[in-house]
């Protein structure tokens, strides 16, 4: 029976024969699915030539599924509706199995719906309604979408007959491809008499009826590229006048208002430029744009998806590599805190080193200082040679008389001043002898340059402390040197009062001997002891003593 009536619907004709034959094997069970889809591509749907009435095929497609699915629950909408509503949502729906509806089509289905119905959208409820259905599923079935409109949930405040009226509308432009629809005034063309006919406008055909019910049709105006349309002006009485012209008639018509004549004259103009171009109708051009875009979208999340796969791929690489390299500084780390043990080890006997090296210079500092203290002894000695000297020139002034005398005071006085020149040169080449030591003490190692600074710069205070000692030493011989002239001049003064030289000096001769230590070098000996030069430094003071006294003269 369903293969005969499918046969009766699509026009093809039944062949018993051929189902008796694919089936011969069944007649003991049922028919299962598996094994009618074959029978059913193979012996009917590739015999379809399109030259059916679509509407009937989904209507009897409709009266076998409808009693099993259609919610029982009480709608808004008639049966007839719910059809209409079935056949929409199989042309909206995805080419893919189970048949679902996604919510960008939905959202257009109820846009239309509304705007046939005079209503306002409400965006912000739509939305609302979308995230709670895309938290759950992809989409509706097509028993769901006719449960939601049925519930008017997005048609409140309309009534059973607007609802059904806009179902009516928008199932006849997407499933009839019924571009505009209405009653017009058409001249005859025998007659000449203006008669009303309802018109209904396809893509390639208008067609004219009696009424709206589309029982009784009166004709059709064939429209290609070759048609166009253009406005009359008011003539014979009748108002909004506008032509269709074709290859072999055209068709005067009369709109009831100037509105509507614009209208239809912008909807077959429209239909006109879309058989010229061969573009498929507005509706269905706009759904296979829309599908593009949802496919581009998903193409473009699927990239994404892919893309994002990539960077997590990446990403465990990244952590893979991080691991390693956090293995690596550990290992790193495990060896430098060896290293760094052993640098302690090596900084702890370098610290021993530098103590014993520590101590070391504290001996010589100790031994310097020990050597200062005798100097400063003999520097004290010196100053109490000074004393002596400066009693000796004050027991030299009451024995002035003595021109021979005062001679051997000034001698002795030079004398005293080479002594002076002697020792000065002496603490020189010990300073320098020092400085040298120093030098040397510094350049053993550049490791321990930096812990010998502070005794470097002690030494180094400790020499200058010596300078300046040996400068105090040459204040006080330059001081001496000007005691000593002045003694010259008293000298000289007491010269022309001197009567008995001889005698003067015999008497004061042992008085002037300088109380000092002995020198190393052999010394002469004279009746009154050691003398105080050596052979040699007396003949080179004598020949001073001599060059001067001839430049004087």
């Amino acid at each position: 029976v369903l293969s005969h009536n499918l046969c009766t619907v699509l026009n093809v004709p039944h062949d018993p024969v051929a189902l008796e034959e694919h089936f011969r094997d069944d007649d003991e069970g049922p028919v299962s699915n598996q094994g009618y889809m074959p029978y059913l591509n193979k012996f009917i749907l590739e015999k379809v030539q399109g030259n059916f009435d679509k509407v009937e095929f989904n209507r009897m497609c409709w009266t076998l599924c409808a009693k099993k699915n259609l919610s029982k629950s009480p709608l808004l909408i008639s049966d007839e509706d719910a059809f209409k509503v079935w056949v929409i949502f199989n042309f909206l729906s995805e080419d893919k199995y189970p048949l679902i509806i996604v919510p960008e089509e939905i959202e257009y289905l109820l846009k239309k719906l509304t705007e046939a119905m005079g209503a306002g959208w409400q965006q912000e409820q739509f939305d609302h309604y979308k995230i709670a259905l895309n938290t759950s599923r992809e989409g509706l079935s097509a028993w769901e979408l006719i449960e939601l409109i049925g519930s008017g949930q997005f048609s409140k405040g309309m009534d059973r007959q607007t609802v059904s009226m806009a179902i009516n509308e928008v199932f006849n432009e997407l499933i009839l491809d019924v571009l505009k629809q209405g009653y017009m005034l058409k001249k005859g063309h025998k007659r000449k008499n203006w008669t009303e006919r309802w018109f209904v406008l396809k893509p390639n055909i208008i067609s004219y009826y009696v009424s709206e019910d589309l029982k009784d049709k009166k004709g059709d105006i064939i429209l290609d590229g070759n048609c166009c349309v253009e406005a009359l002006p008011d003539k014979d009485g009748k108002k909004c006048l506008f032509l269709i012209k074709c290859m072999d008639k055209s068709f005067e018509i009369s709109a009831s208002d100037k509105k509507k004549k614009q209208e239809w004259i912008q909807a077959i103009q429209t239909t006109v430029n879309l058989l010229r171009a061969g573009s498929p109708p507005p509706h269905k051009e706009a759904r296979q744009k829309r599908k593009e875009l949802r496919q581009k979208l998903l193409a473009e999340q699927e990239e994404l998806e892919r893309q994002m796969k990539e960077l997590q791929t990446a990403n465990e690489n990244k952590q893979k590599e991080l691991e390693t390299v956090r293995k690596q500084l550990e290992a790193a780390a495990a060896r430098a805190a060896e290293e760094e043990k052993k640098r302690l080890q090596t900084q702890v006997e370098l610290q021993d080193r530098f103590s014993l090296e520590l101590e070391r210079e504290k001996m010589v500092r100790q031994k310097m200082e020990e050597q200062v203290a005798q100097k400063s002894s003999e520097l004290e000695q010196y100053l109490q040679r000074v004393r002596e000297l400066e009693e000796m020139y004050k027991q030299l002034q009451e024995a002035l008389e003595d021109e021979k005398q005062a001679r051997q005071d000034e001698e002795t006085v030079r004398k005293l001043q080479a002594r002076l020149l002697e020792e000065e040169s002496a603490k020189r080449a010990e300073l320098e002898k020092w400085h040298l030591e120093q030098q040397q003490t510094i350049q053993m190692t550049e490791a321990e340059k930096q812990e010998l600074e502070n005794q470097r710069m002690i030494k180094e205070q400790a020499l200058q402390a010596a300078m300046q000692q040996l400068e105090q030493l040459e204040l006080e011989r330059k001081e001496a040197l000007e005691q000593y002239e002045e003694v010259k001049k008293k000298l000289e003064m007491a010269a022309n009062n001197t009567k008995s030289w001889k005698d003067k000096v015999a008497h004061h001769e042992g008085l002037i001997r300088l109380i000092e230590p002995g020198s190393k070098n052999a010394h002469l000996i004279t009746n009154w002891g050691p003398a105080a030069f050596t052979e040699a430094e007396l003949e080179q003071r004598q020949k001073s003593w001599k060059g001067k006294k001839n430049t004087s003269e």
